[in-house]
């Protein structure tokens, strides 16, 4: 008898459809409400992602996992999982819960934050959860794993030889969601709540393609190119085809032949992660970053970390060609726009001014240059700020969308194990409300030493010292903001709530393992 290993996961909701991604101990037939996928197969896992369609808009609809006609779920102790299906139109109220970095579970990271919402959700209302959820970035951590991940990789492997209690391939990848994705109360609230995501560098390693000096140092190991593949080959299958639509889907030239293969697809799926490796400096063939829409809000999701040109003279976040895609979405017919960044658009202006000017110095010859890249690797100074070019060029989209009737646009981010919201303007007065909004993280710690640094980067004397010392380099940025709360810290997330044109962000700290204690409600206008 198959057994259901992890999900259910809701994904992709919208008004007559549904995805629920599962991965099961064998092949088998997966059924979920009226619909049923054959598992596909790929280096000995099993998964499927079934298509829930022919739903009715506006309602709330219960489901089971059925496994070659065996119920496997719903959980004991928790409500039944449910499909809420948007109306057609949207609805005028619509909430999204936010977070990123999430440690497994574990003690000595305190109360996990998504799991103390969930135990809140069991006893409420349905009509009072959130709508979906927007998970933005290090969803497991390849780089820092726990105590009992180290156990297991030393059975496996020698963890004396590179990457040691790191993770090195597919496989081990495997294990860490299985570790991430099986916490009952998470495992169950995103069984009921669509769930979007997105990866940060922790899902593959820290820093991630911070630059090219750090690229070329990776490249020299023996180990590095295997992590890579089975970093973004998992992260396909786990994380990245749930964010898109069954019409998408449909359409996946990839997707089509993986769940259509007899056998195994590790091969097809090794291919394809080489390929997606290697997507730096311009030669980028698969687009991470989507779109989703939800009445009259639309998310917009930018993959920051895959894509970057890192070439020196010409430093880019993101290629002109997927910039291009994401001005194109950025445009529509909706009152708010929420565009979901791992990093932050908008840091404390301190450390923005500081990448500001590493960046400028990182191109000097000789030993200054050489300097400016260790500093900038010790202090992950590569945020927006670091790529002048790129963030220039987001201030310049979203300026031009806050000239529309557009009523709020929010930059959704994490990365930085800190909380605040801050209020943009503009050099000429826009219609819209913009702000940069950051909820991280959701189960992590951050060193009682770097706590009063995220402070002080916000103390308006060391603001203009730093922003005169950056403006003798480089131009200044095209946008002022100014933090309207925070920084907080602790393990913490966020809810954005709109109603019409208005809206509104509540942060929560989680306190214990059942209390969720405010931090902060932001109006949005």
């Amino acid at each position: 008898m198959p057994t259901l290993l992890i999900g259910p996961l809701l994904r992709h909701v919208d008004s007559r459809s549904a995805s629920v991604w599962v991965e099961t101990d064998q092949p088998c037939t997966v059924r979920v409400a009226d619909a049923e996928a054959r598992t596909f197969t790929v280096a000995g896992h099993h998964y499927a992602l079934v298509a829930v369609t022919g739903l009715e808009p506006g309602t709330s609809t219960p489901y089971e996992v059925a496994l070659d006609g065996d119920t496997v779920w719903p959980a004991d102790g928790y409500p039944p999982s449910r499909i809420r299906t948007f109306p057609e139109g949207g609805d005028p109220q619509f909430s999204m819960l936010f977070g990123s970095c999430r440690m497994p579970d574990d003690p000595v990271f305190g109360a996990d934050a998504l799991a103390t919402f969930a135990h809140r959700m069991r006893d409420q209302d349905e009509r009072d959860w959130p709508d979906t959820l927007m998970l933005l970035g290090d969803q497991v951590y390849a780089d820092e794993t726990t105590e009992a991940t180290k156990e297991w990789l030393a059975k496996r492997r020698s963890v004396d030889e590179p990457p040691g209690q790191e993770i090195a391939n597919f496989e081990e990848y495997t294990h860490l969601y299985h570790e991430a994705w099986r916490t009952p109360p998470v495992r169950w609230l995103m069984s009921t709540v669509p769930t979007s995501m997105i990866f940060d560098d922790h899902d593959v390693r820290d820093d991630w393609n911070t630059s090219q000096a750090w690229r070329d140092e990776m490249s020299s190991t023996s180990w590095w190119h295997e992590r890579e593949r089975g970093a973004l080959a998992s992260y396909w299958i786990y994380q990245h085809i749930g964010n898109l639509s069954p019409d998408d889907l449909a359409q996946d030239e990839l997707y089509q032949k993986v769940t259509s293969i007899e056998g195994d697809a590790a091969e097809l799926l090794h291919d394809f992660a080489e390929r997606a490796r290697q997507e730096v400096n311009g030669n980028k063939g698969t687009r991470w970053t989507y779109r989703r829409d939800f009445g009259n809000v639309r998310l917009l999701v930018i993959d920051t970390r895959s894509g970057r040109i890192l070439d020196r003279g010409a430093r880019k976040i993101v290629s002109d060609r997927e910039f291009e895609w994401i001005e194109e979405n950025a445009h529509g017919d909706f009152d708010h726009l929420l565009i979901g960044s791992s990093l932050p658009w908008l840091l404390p202006h301190a450390i923005s001014h500081l990448q500001s000017m590493n960046e400028v110095a990182c191109r000097r010859p000789g030993w200054r240059g050489r300097l400016a890249e260790k500093v900038r690797q010790v202090g992950d100074l590569e945020h927006w700020a670091s790529f002048r070019a790129s963030s220039d060029r987001l201030a310049r989209l979203i300026e031009r969308i806050a000239r529309t009737d557009t009523a709020t646009i929010s930059v959704l981010s994490g990365d930085v194990h800190h909380g605040y919201a801050a209020r943009v303007r503009f050099p000429e007065p826009v219609k819209a409300a913009v702000y940069q909004l950051v909820c991280s993280p959701v189960h992590n710690k951050l060193p009682p030493w770097l706590r009063p640094f995220f402070r002080v980067a916000w103390w308006r004397p060391l603001a203009a010292v730093t922003r005169w010392w950056a403006h003798r380099n480089s131009e200044p940025q095209p946008v002022e903001w100014e933090k309207i709360c925070g920084p907080y810290i602790g393990n913490m997330v966020a809810t954005l709530r709109t109603n019409g044109r208005t809206a509104e962000m509540v942060m929560e700290l989680a306190k214990t393992d059942t209390e969720l204690v405010p931090l902060a409600t932001v109006p949005l206008t």
